[in-house]
C-alpha cells in the first residue's frame, strides 16, 4: 500500500490538471467561436432586431431594412452596438461550449459508472445543451439587451445612448439592476430549449458522419463541419424563434416603467398576437434564417479548429 499511494496521488493530481486544462481549452475555443459569430452575424442581427421592434409599416422586409440603413445611416450602421457583443458574445459562446462540453464529460462518466457505453444518448445531448443555455442566460440577457438598445437607435433623432456604458447607466437609473435583465424569462426559455436543439443537431450530424465514414471527429473535413454548424443553427431558430421576438419586443420597450407597453412576458405575447396574429411571432424571420447558416457554420468551425490546434 505504501508503494502504491504516491502513484495514486500522482494520478489524481494529473487528472485534476487534465480536467482544468480541458475546461480552459473549452473556454478558449468557445471564445474563438463567439468572435467569429459576431463578425459574421452582426449585420443580419441588426436587420432582424429592426424588423422585430419597428412599428407596423416601417419596413416592408429585410431588403428594405438594408436599403434604409445604408441610405440614412451608412453601411457601418449594420455594426451598431458591435463592441458589446464582440466582448459579450465571446463570453456567452465560451460559456455555452464550456458548460456543454463539461456536462458531456459528466454524462459520459455517469454512463460508464452505471455499466453503460460512455457514448451519450441524444436525450443527454439535448439536456447538456439545455443546461448550457440556462447557464448562458445570465450573460445573454444583459448583453443582448444593451446591444438591442444600441441597434435600434437611428441617426434621424438625437441618440438616446452614447454607448454601452450609458445604456447600462440609464437602465439601472430607472429600474435598478432588474432593468438590465429585462427579458430574462423569454431569454431563459429560448436558451434552454434552443441550445438543447442546437447542440443535439450538431452532435447528431457529426456522429453520423464519423460512423458512416469510419473516421474520428478530428478527421471530418472543415467544409462538412460548416454544413453541420449551419444545420444546427437552422434547427435552433426553427424551434425557438417566436420567443425571441417576444424577448426583443420587451427589450425595446420604454425604459421608464410607467411608459412601458408590456407588463411581462405573457402580456407581451398576448399583445403581439392581438396586434399581428401568428405572423407577428415571425417578424424578422428571413434575415435570421439567412444569418443562421454562415453564423453558426463559422461558430462551430472556429471552435473545432481551435480545439484541434490545442490538441
Amino acid at each position: 500500500m505504501e508503494e502504491s499511494e504516491p502513484q495514486l496521488i500522482e494520478a489524481v493530481e494529473r487528472n485534476e490538471l487534465d480536467s482544468s486544462l480541458r475546461v480552459l481549452k473549452d473556454i478558449t475555443a468557445g471564445t474563438c467561436g463567439g468572435i467569429a459569430q459576431v463578425l459574421v452575424g452582426q449585420p443580419f442581427d441588426t436587420a432582424k432586431v429592426r424588423l422585430q421592434s419597428a412599428a407596423p409599416g416601417t419596413y416592408s422586409g429585410a431588403l428594405d431594412v438594408a436599403k434604409k440603413l445604408i441610405a440614412n445611416e451608412g453601411p457601418l450602421a449594420f455594426y451598431k452596438g458591435t463592441l458589446t457583443p464582440l466582448v459579450g458574445v465571446g463570453a456567452c459562446v465560451s460559456m455555452q461550449f464550456g458548460v456543454f462540453e463539461g456536462t458531456k464529460r459528466y454524462f459520459a462518466r455517469q454512463n460508464k459508472k452505471n455499466g453503460l457505453a460512455p457514448d451519450l444518448s441524444y436525450g443527454q445531448f439535448y439536456l447538456a445543451g439545455s443546461i448550457a443555455g440556462i447557464a448562458n442566460t445570465l450573460l445573454a440577457t444583459p448583453i443582448e439587451h444593451v446591444r438591442i438598445r444600441l441597434q435600434t437607435q437611428t441617426s434621424t433623432t438625437p441618440p438616446q445612448f452614447k454607448g454601452p456604458v450609458d445604456v447600462i447607466k440609464q437602465l439601472t437609473k430607472h429600474n435598478g439592476i432588474a432593468g438590465v435583465f429585462r427579458g430574462f424569462t423569454p431569454t431563459l426559455i429560448r436558451e434552454a430549449h434552443g441550445l438543447g436543439i442546437y447542440f443535439l443537431a450538431y452532435e447528431y450530424l457529426v456522429k453520423r458522419d464519423a460512423k458512416a465514414n469510419s473516421i474520428t471527429r478530428t478527421e471530418i473535413p472543415g467544409w462538412r463541419l460548416c454544413i453541420y454548424g449551419g444545420g444546427a443553427g437552422y434547427a435552433m431558430w426553427l424551434t425557438s424563434y417566436p420567443i425571441d421576438v417576444v424577448k426583443s419586443r420587451m427589450q425595446t420597450d420604454a425604459i421608464d416603467r410607467a411608459g412601458r407597453t408590456f407588463a411581462n412576458t405573457i402580456d407581451c405575447t398576448k399583445q403581439t398576437f392581438r396586434s399581428f396574429g401568428i405572423k407577428g411571432f415571425f417578424r424578422g424571420f428571413v434575415p435570421t434564417m439567412l444569418r443562421a447558416a454562415p453564423v453558426n457554420a463559422s461558430t462551430f468551425y472556429a471552435f473545432e479548429l481551435a480545439m484541434r490546434a490545442m490538441g
